[in-house]
């Protein structure tokens, strides 16, 4: 997952609304969004390799989202996959706190990330690199490879697309705007780019916020919506080598657990 752009608390119809794009390698073997046999409660992804997953939401109204830190001098991988530590929130009841805690102190076994986990009324976001805990407050968000809101083109374009968005329709909101607003494949200007170790031509290539390069990009777009009501909407778009392959649909409200 390479960038999820979020308005939480902020809207009269909903309390979180998210967007975000998976980007990967095409060759690696993924299945689409679903209820999960081995946890029913979970709705998301999955990655077939390793069985975790970047971003899902349960039935109870949990929420959990993940992106890799890039910086080839931390590139190593970890003892386990970083998936399942999104796959391990959905699927425990541990308060969020508590989680980042655990995390914290096991930060090693993992190559490096952030998460932002909660529900639609408390969000919080954790670093590895940077050890670094937020608890989210209101308004518009965006979280790419470095930290949450660092000011990169793609994180800075995606937050204020979503937020303009918000801000001008206090309503329903379309589903198609959303996909909209991350499917941009316009690349930033050089002077705007960071610096993250991998190369000018690499920084180039994956500035758009929906990437489309020879062998990786952007596997799926997801919006997710939480309204007042605690319904939820959650939306999978895949794409094969950039161009859109299918949409998976789901709606239903949050359960008491």
């Amino acid at each position: 997952m390479c960038l999820v752009n979020f308005h939480f608390q902020n809207h009269p119809v909903y309390k979180l609304i998210v967007v975000a794009n998976r980007d990967e390698f095409y060759e690696r073997p993924t299945a689409t969004a679903d209820f999960w046999e081995d946890h029913p409660t979970i709705l998301a992804g999955r990655d077939l390799l390793q069985m975790g997953t970047w971003l899902g939401v349960t039935k109870g109204g949990r929420f959990a989202a993940l992106t890799n830190y890039r910086d080839p001098r931390l590139m190593e991988t970890g003892r386990f996959s970083r998936g399942d530590i999104v796959r391990d929130f959905l699927a425990n009841e541990d308060n969020p706190v508590d989680f980042i805690q655990k995390l914290a102190g096991n930060k090693e076994s993992y190559g490096g990330y952030n998460i932002v986990i909660g529900d639609g009324n408390q969000l919080f976001h954790y670093n590895s690199i940077l050890d670094e805990t937020n608890e989210i407050f209101s308004g518009t968000h965006s979280l790419s490879n470095h930290t949450l809101n660092t000011p990169w083109p793609k994180v800075e374009k995606g937050k204020k697309r979503l937020g303009d968005y918000a801000h001008s329709s206090l309503g329903e909101l379309q589903l198609d705007s959303l996909f909209n607003i991350i499917s941009d494949q316009s690349k930033a200007n050089d002077e705007e780019l960071p610096n993250t170790g991998v190369g000018l031509e690499m920084e180039r290539l994956l500035s758009p916020l929906f990437i489309k390069i020879p062998n990786y990009g952007t596997r799926s777009s997801t919006v997710l919506l939480i309204d007042q009501a605690d319904n939820i909407t959650f939306v999978e778009r895949t794409f094969l080598e950039g161009e859109f392959h299918s949409e998976n649909q789901f709606t239903f409200k949050i359960e008491e657990i």
